[in-house]
Formats: structure tokens, sequence, C-alpha cells
């Protein structure tokens, strides 16, 4: 089964919301307090998916709000050379600061991330920064849920959502939950429902799952009913090494197993998996073939050392996929 969109957009993707730094540590399997020295990339959910999916070859563009500094700078300039247009990143006048996010790499089962995520500019993009032309231009609209956190970025998607519905364009919701960027779980579970309702592909974790629904342990087929009797057409739920699923309304059920790998870090596995899994709807795949797309780039990024740098080619993913045909099974 294949999903359908607008072919006649100009952009296949304009994402919104988050684009901060990562620096991740270069001295592996030991704690932060005892790491000297980082390497600088750029991170935050949407920003990773709009690279990964340029990478893939696919238009991109992004929509957010860059502080006026040399962070801010770093990220327009990085993102504009690996092909996504820029045009509607807003530089934020009122000096805020780019986020940062220091990871750290302690084994292949735990890595952490310290984030600064304080009155960043990124969550001070407002709704009259919100181009209705340039949003109309979209096949999809890619909003990830950290951007519902605070106001005025809340108001800002809300409002690229309702326009994206207005004017053909589809609305994919990363869930990308943050627990340190929410006041609490309740909270969050109210915004989530508010875009999940009004998207036409959902993705997250099972976990995820769990928060939208302010569940302590939800499961699959409660989700998708309760989605299904709103505008969601395609769910996505990620079981880790377990493989992920995919729902159509129509009623099929596709499942992607996941890649073996020898991992490094665990971090940016989700944002190589949406912009795969997207790359894959867009050029006319089916929906079986998307969700090994979205594995086998997940598989490529935590083995590497960041999550921007490290999104990969077209030939990586497939390689990957002929190669570990018969190896899809975690035990």
């Amino acid at each position: 089964m294949k999903y359908l969109f607008n072919e006649e957009k100009e952009y296949d993707l304009i994402a919104i919301g988050r684009a901060c730094i990562d620096l991740n540590a270069v001295e592996y399997n030991r704690p932060m307090e005892e790491t000297m020295t980082f390497s600088k990339y750029v991170g935050g959910s949407p920003a990773n998916i709009a690279i990964g999916s340029s990478k893939l070859g696919l238009k991109a563009g992004f929509i957010g709000k860059l502080a006026d500094d040399q962070h801010g700078r770093f990220i327009e300039s990085y993102m504009r050379g690996v092909g996504i247009d820029t045009s509607n990143m807003v530089v934020d006048q009122e000096g805020h600061k780019t986020g940062l996010a220091f990871t750290e790499i302690k084994s292949q089962e735990e890595c952490s991330i310290l984030m600064y995520r304080e009155n960043v500019a990124d969550l001070y993009l407002k709704a009259s920064e919100v181009n209705e032309d340039y949003i109309k231009k979209a096949k999809i609209l890619l909003v990830s849920g950290t951007a519902l956190c605070k106001s005025p970025s809340r108001e800002a998607v809300l409002k690229a959502v309702g326009l994206a519905k207005k004017n053909d364009v589809k609305v994919v919701f990363e869930l990308d939950y943050r627990p340190y960027s929410w006041e609490s779980v309740e909270e969050t579970s109210v915004y989530y429902q508010l875009v999940a309702e009004q998207s036409d592909i959902v993705i997250g974790t099972r976990d995820e799952y769990d928060v939208l629904e302010n569940k302590l342990e939800g499961n699959n087929e409660e989700t998708i009913n309760y989605l299904f009797q709103h505008s969601p057409e395609l769910i996505v739920i990620k079981h880790g090494v377990e493989g992920s699923y995919a729902f159509t309304k129509s009623g099929e059920t596709f499942k992607g197993h996941a890649y073996l790998t020898k991992v490094l870090k665990t971090f940016g596995a989700g944002d190589s998996y949406a912009s795969a899994f997207l790359f894959a709807l867009l050029t006319g795949k089916e929906i079986e073939t998307a969700l090994k797309y979205g594995s086998a780039s997940a598989a490529i990024v935590v083995s590497k050392h960041s999550s921007s740098e490290a999104m990969p080619t077209v030939a990586e993913i497939e390689q990957l996929i002929a190669e570990r045909t018969e190896k899809v099974e975690v035990k």
C-alpha cells in the first residue's frame, strides 16, 4: 500500500520548531564529569529530520527562530549548506540564546543528554512569523512535540497546522517527547492530543504514545482506535529493538523489524527513522518498504557519533537493507 501526497507542491517537506546545537562527547565510555572534549553539530528533532530528508534528495525547508549569535549563524549556514531552504528561519531580536545539548556516551546502553533550554530562541517563534504562502508550497508540514511546550512557539505551531490543513498539506506529527521541557505529563497530553487529532501521520515510540494518551501503559490497539476517530490516516508506533508497526485507517497493519547494528549511542535514531520513512513514502514506496528504510537509517545513525552529520544517503540505506535482509530479527 502506498501513501499519496499532492505532487504539485514545490517542497517535499517543511519542518517547524527546534534547531539547536549538539555537543557530543568525543571521549566514549566515561561520564560527562570526566569528558574534556566535545564535537559541535546541528541538533533538534525537526532540524535533524529536515537535514536527513535533504541528504536523501528531498526538497526541504525550515520554519524556526534562531539566536542572533555565533551558534545561530552556524545552524543557518549548515542547514543551507546541505540544501535546506532557510528563508523562513527568523533571527531573534530579543536576546534569546541557542539551545545546547551536551551528550554523554558511557556505553551502548547508557547515554544521556544534558540540555540547556531556558529561554531559548526556538521557543520564541511567533504566530505572526509563520507564513501561509510558504506552508502551502509543501507536501508535508513536519511538526515535533517539543515546539508545543511553551508559548509563543506553541501558538505558532498550531497556526502552522491550521494553515497546512487549509492548503492540502499533509501534517506529520513526530511526538519527540522531552520531559524536561514540560510542566507535567497532563499538560503534554493536552497539547499532544490537540495536534495528533489534526495530523495525517503520527510517528512516535510506544512510550511517547502513552504520554499522548496520559496512560501508564497503553497498547497499540487502544491508540489506533482513539486516533482513527480523528484526522490521522497512518500511525507509526516504534518498539525499539522489537521493531515498529504502521497502522492505516483502512485497516492494514505492517510490521518493520529492527536491524542489527553496532551501537555507539542511542540518540538520533528517531529523527533518522522519520526522515527515511517519509522519504520512502514521498518517493512512492510501499508502507512496508518505508518501515525498512526508517529502521535501516536508524541503525546507521546509532552506530555513528553525530545525529545530523550522520544522516545517511539513499545508497547507504539500501545497501544495509540488502546486506542484512536475513538478520532483521533482534533476540
